[in-house]
């Protein structure tokens, strides 16, 4: 059993940056000491660095088994260590199988072995075929569900309809988890936008009324839901449109469980400075304008949205299309796995957010949302001993040749940040320092229910 410690001037403990010092006994944190301590095991001291709970990343997509050359578990959960995430949450879709039914989890849990360099829990997914089958996955171990309102992008998994909806929510309300919804809602009926290399183009083809609309019927859902006496966790993924923010609000004062997430590429990019043909910054929902992302600052300053997460959505640079910079044919997706926190370090700091309000953002809400906080997202006796060590001055600029996702491509290559990663440990376990990993991947799967 590994016995040490973890002391700094700067450790994030109960919303609150002081000294201390962490003794470690096997993978829980067993006690909180002073900084000047004295104990009979080995003590690093960390200095000015600051001891961080490890980020809880809960919106990633890892696309293995079946597109595994899209992105796989170990580069994935190698990115995810070099950016100080001790524990993401893959979602059901762009595997193949998706994970709609036990036994297309069964077969992820069987891709996962001996590949996990920071621990991994699963969302399942909500598709019209498969209802049926929704209490025997959501009995299988999955944290949650997900579904899309609108096309997916692949055939796998398709959208939901009202009327699947309606079906659905009952059983996630019932196991008391999370429905994530992606949502947009195709209710305009525009004309089709010719799009070619032209990002304004493909911002005005995905316009905010279909997130708001699609907001809206959840709203909706989940209301009609509840008077039904089926009170479901509602989640809004990877939040664009500022505009959907009233009827968000609106639906948590009227008490229902309903919450919002977004992305570092929606607070950091604005569609003015993205040119034409730079199809690596193309998402869905797209990135938008300065004056929306500001609102979606202050959304996280007020709670609104209740925390942030990479969306990590990677795939071959062929299906990026970076060559011919056709942005209406390319897979729309950020790869960015790593670089979440200083990228949103780098941000937060001009709009006034402490590092304990980015670190409350990252780990300890994300870890609630997915019901891991028992045991994740806060530097506390008795949780998994999960820190990173954060040198939140330091600069670096990003290049590709220190992407550790598997395609060395991502939007941010050239932009300078603030904040590098220095340690990270994963259950007491040292897995990545000054830019090596440790000697083999030691991450678990975390199944609902064994924990």
């Amino acid at each position: 059993m590994t016995h040490f410690a973890l002391k700094s001037k700067k450790v994030i403990i109960d919303g609150d940056m002081t000294s201390a010092c962490v003794e470690i006994k096997g993978e829980l944190i067993h006690a909180i000491h002073p900084y000047d301590v004295h104990l009979d095991c080995e003590v690093a001291d960390l200095g000015e660095l600051v001891l961080m709970p490890g980020i809880v990343d809960t919106h990633v997509h890892i696309n293995e088994p079946g597109r595994t050359e899209w992105e796989g578990f170990n580069t994935a959960t190698q990115a995810a260590a070099a950016g100080g995430i001790t524990t993401l949450v893959d979602m059901p879709l762009n595997c193949i199988p998706a994970t709609t039914t036990r036994s297309a989890f069964e077969e992820k849990l069987a891709a996962v072995k001996d590949k996990l360099w920071v621990d991994c829990g699963f969302w399942g997914g909500v598709v019209p075929d498969n209802i049926d089958e929704l209490d025997e996955l959501l009995s299988s171990g999955v944290l949650g569900a997900k579904s899309f309102l609108i096309d997916s992008g692949v055939e796998e998994f398709p959208e939901v309809t009202a009327a699947d909806l309606r079906r659905a929510i009952p059983i996630l309300a019932k196991h008391q988890v999370p429905y994530l919804i992606h949502a947009e809602l195709d209710s305009c009926g525009l004309e089709p936008i010719a799009i070619g290399d032209n990002y304004q183009s493909f911002l005005e083809s995905r316009p905010k009324k279909w997130e708001n609309d699609a907001v809206a019927l959840m709203v909706e859902m989940a209301t009609e839901a509840k008077e039904r006496g089926d009170d479901c966790k509602i989640h809004i993924v990877h939040l664009s449109s500022a505009e959907a923010l009233t009827s968000i609000d609106n639906a948590k004062k009227s008490g229902l469980q309903f919450t919002a997430e977004t992305c570092p590429h929606y607070l950091t990019i604005v569609s003015e400075n993205i040119p034409n043909g730079k199809t690596l910054f193309k998402c869905c929902p797209p990135i938008r304008e300065s004056e929306n992302q500001n609102l979606l600052w202050q959304a996280l300053k007020d709670g609104q949205i209740s925390f942030i997460v990479s969306d990590h959505s990677p795939c071959t640079p062929q299906l990026k299309n970076i060559e011919s910079g056709d942005i209406e044919k390319a897979w729309g997706g950020i790869s960015a796995l790593q670089f979440g926190l200083p990228l949103i370090w780098t941000e937060a700091q001009k709009r006034n957010f402490s590092l304990v309000e980015v670190s409350r953002l990252m780990s300890f809400e994300t870890a609630k949302f997915a019901g891991l906080d028992k045991i994740k997202g806060r530097i506390d006796v008795g949780l998994h001993a999960d820190f990173l060590v954060f040198d939140e001055k330091s600069t670096f600029t990003i290049s590709n040749e220190m992407i550790k996702h598997r395609h060395k491509i991502t939007p941010y290559v050239g932009r300078e940040v603030m904040g590098k990663i220095k340690q990270t440990f994963v259950r007491g376990q040292q897995v990545f320092c000054n830019d090596e990993f440790g000697t083999k991947p030691l991450g678990k799967p975390l199944l609902k229910g064994q924990f």
